[in-house]
């Protein structure tokens, strides 16, 4: 028993003795190596910048993946329809309630087009096909009755935007379907020069020019400066005649381009050493 208690003990003291060894070598390389450096002023606002810029970058370019299908393409739609910009007045004709992926091709109000439909609702209307003509926001119903019997266009679709698509808290389709949804509803609307079957509620053309400006023009500058900034700080961004020509100007001179004058001072510093040295006869 003495004989393993004395063995355990002396194990203790080889280990106690073994990790104060290791913390004393530990010690003196710290010791040795010194504090870290510090980094200076150039580094850090290079490091900082390179991750602002970084950041810029994927963030930016992250966005358009989802603000162009979502804004940028129904605004550029929206411009190519040509619509009028003065509204005039629309008269609903019919409504139709359809079930069914096959009768759901297209819907005058849905919430999100990212998936399939299968209920949606048709509605129809005809307007007063003249440019000249204003919606009057200040007639009574009365009057709006009688503008009724004025002569309208044929049967077009009406759609809350150019896509047919909206987003709550925005836009609420149960709303925009019970407001213009029963026959004999008299409200402005906005119709297609380009197709005389599109018709809108609501259109402001420079509205659609700067959801274009905000949500695609600013994120592509965003993301082209900052990853032209990158490059340039961080990559050799020349092309490659400028690159060779660089490369050029840091070469050693051949022998063949050296000048005469070079070449016979050297001549002339080896003729005395060949003179001294004869060779044994």
């Amino acid at each position: 028993m003495r004989s393993d208690s004395s063995e355990l003990l002396l194990e203790q003291q080889a280990e106690e003795l073994r990790k104060k060894k290791l913390l004393e070598l530990a010690a003196a390389k710290k010791a040795k190596n010194g504090p870290p450096p510090k980094r200076s002023l150039r580094e850090n606002a290079s490091f900082y910048t390179t991750s602002s810029l970084a950041f810029l970058s994927v963030t930016a370019g992250a966005s358009l993946l989802f603000l162009v299908p979502l804004y940028v393409d129904p605004a550029i739609s929206t411009l190519v329809g040509d619509f009028v910009e003065r509204p005039t007045m629309c008269v609903t004709t019919r409504r139709e309630d359809m079930t069914g992926l096959f009768n759901c091709s297209w819907s005058s109000c849905r919430e999100g087009c990212t998936s399939d439909v299968f209920k949606c609702t048709h509605i129809y209307v005809t307007f007063i096909d003249d440019l000249n003509f204003t919606f009057p926001f200040n007639a009574t119903p009365g009057e709006l009755f009688n503008l009724t019997d004025i002569e309208r266009s044929d049967e077009a679709i009406l759609l809350v935007n150019i896509k047919g698509c909206g987003y709550p808290p925005a836009v609420k389709c149960k709303n925009f379907t019970d407001l213009y949804g029963f026959e004999g509803a008299v409200f402005p609307c906005y119709y297609s020069k380009q197709n005389k079957t599109v018709v809108m509620t609501a259109y402001n053309r420079e509205d659609q020019v700067n959801t274009i400006i905000h949500f695609f023009v600013v994120p592509f500058i965003v993301t082209v400066v900052s990853s032209v900034l990158l490059c340039i700080m961080h990559c050799d961004c020349r092309c490659k005649k400028e690159r060779r020509r660089h490369r050029h100007r840091h070469r050693r001179p051949r022998i063949e381009n050296l000048s005469d004058s070079s070449i016979s001072t050297r001549v002339d510093m080896l003729t005395p050493a060949i003179e001294v040295y004869k060779p044994p006869l």
